[in-house]
């Protein structure tokens, strides 16, 4: 099979973006961050300097990315810039949040799923369920790049037609939460002093952060995109861009249908706004499309996280069968394997959302300090490759 052809372009790629930073946290989150939130005014301003941050680490992702681009980069930068053995330690740490945010995204989705059917759904069957959608999709994964990348682009597809679908919620004023409570938070803000205010912003931020997360992942493709040094840039700014205004829009809808105060109790705060626009059959379809939505996170972090594991694989870090890699089809079918293992066992040990956010977020921003801290060091070392069509992030740093 000609390698090219399982070589991802500028549109697969961008799906894949999206993908990685719409899981399910746009359907969940905004209730966790509203809750933390004290007024209107912290949690809009939460969810655009999320947006902002966001756009600013994917930018300079992108510019590593286009500097270094190797399979399983989210290691390999560890281990060019300082040591290989900070390298193993912090992408381990990195492997198990990740794999972790695919147990909670998968729960979630689970949890909008079983609405559809009557009876009171304990942890452990949403689990089931969750268990289910990963091994289906490993599966997926271990027929080839081409044929995942695919089934990416479909998936992703459907979840933007569901965030639209949200969207669409804004131009039925008439259903719009008009009680006494919903009209009195609109007005300014009063009762507390700007220290309370920036300390919710804060605890806010960390709902939000974790929405906006998996765009560094992009960074782990490298040689498997096609024209990596122009495709990669494009595809995370054209993706996070794409995503800052489809989150904006559809909390504003939250906002708008459900109302402020009500938002902070509903945990499938999107299935509560279709209900009331479209009715109980409308929301039991969405429910249905949008579990399918968020099969295109987890098919999206198993294609990338494993191409870690294949490189501290191949660097020695880890046991060689990590590194082992199928020609044919150009999957790496033992990291693949043993990824999926992960996932499946922190999802019957996490079982809860609540449960497993700060600690995700915890091992994130560790991980995503140091990676995005390599670019002095890239910049330095990579000086050659200015002016030869790499991207460089400007007003950086």
């Amino acid at each position: 099979m000609n390698k090219t052809t399982q070589k991802l372009n500028l549109f697969s790629l961008t799906m894949i973006v999206i993908g990685f930073v719409i899981g399910m946290g746009i359907f969940r989150t905004a209730a966790t961050s509203a809750k933390d939130a004290i007024s209107p005014s912290v949690y809009f301003s939460a969810w655009a300097i999320g947006g902002l941050v966001a756009l600013c680490g994917a930018l300079t992702y992108a510019e590593i990315g286009s500097r270094y681009p190797v399979t399983g980069g989210y290691y390999k930068v560890f281990a060019k810039a300082y040591h290989p053995s900070i390298a193993f330690a912090i992408n381990c740490l990195i492997l198990v949040s990740n794999a972790a945010s695919i147990s909670a995204v998968a729960l979630i989705g689970s949890g909008y799923l079983l609405k559809l059917f009557p009876g009171n759904w304990t942890d452990i069957d949403k689990a089931l369920v969750s268990c289910a959608a990963i091994i289906s999709f490993y599966l997926i994964n271990l027929k080839g790049l081409k044929t995942s990348s695919t089934a990416q682009n479909i998936l992703m597809m459907i979840k933007i037609t569901m965030v639209i679908v949200l969207i669409s919620a804004l131009f039925f004023p008439d259903k719009y939460a008009v009680n006494d409570a919903a009209k009195a938070i609109v007005q300014p803000d009063t009762g507390f002093t700007w220290i309370d205010w920036a300390r919710s912003l804060g605890i806010s931020l960390i709902a939000v952060s974790f929405t906006y997360g998996g765009y560094q992942q992009t960074i782990n493709f490298g040689n498997d995109v096609h024209n990596p040094s122009k495709n990669i840039p494009r595809a995370v700014f054209i993706g996070i861009l794409i995503i800052i205004g489809l989150y904006m829009l559809v909390n504003l809808s939250y906002f708008n249908v459900v109302g402020f105060n009500q938002m902070k109790g509903e945990k499938e705060i999107a299935y509560v706004v279709i209900d009331r626009i479209f009715g109980n059959t409308g929301a039991s379809v969405f429910a249905a499309f949008l579990f399918l939505g968020v099969l295109a996170y987890v098919n999206g972090s198993l294609l990338s996280n494993p191409r870690v594991m294949y490189a501290m694989g191949d660097d020695g870090s880890l046991p060689k069968a990590f590194a082992q890699h199928n020609v044919k089809s150009n999957v790496l079918t033992f990291s693949l394997t043993i990824f999926t293992a992960i996932c499946i066992v922190i999802l019957f040990f996490s079982q809860e959302f609540e449960k497993i956010l700060t600690f995700t977020m915890f091992l994130d921003s560790i991980g995503m300090i140091l990676s995005s801290a390599t670019i002095f060091w890239f910049r330095k070392k990579t000086r050659h490759l200015d002016g030869t069509g790499i991207y460089k992030m400007k007003l950086f740093p």
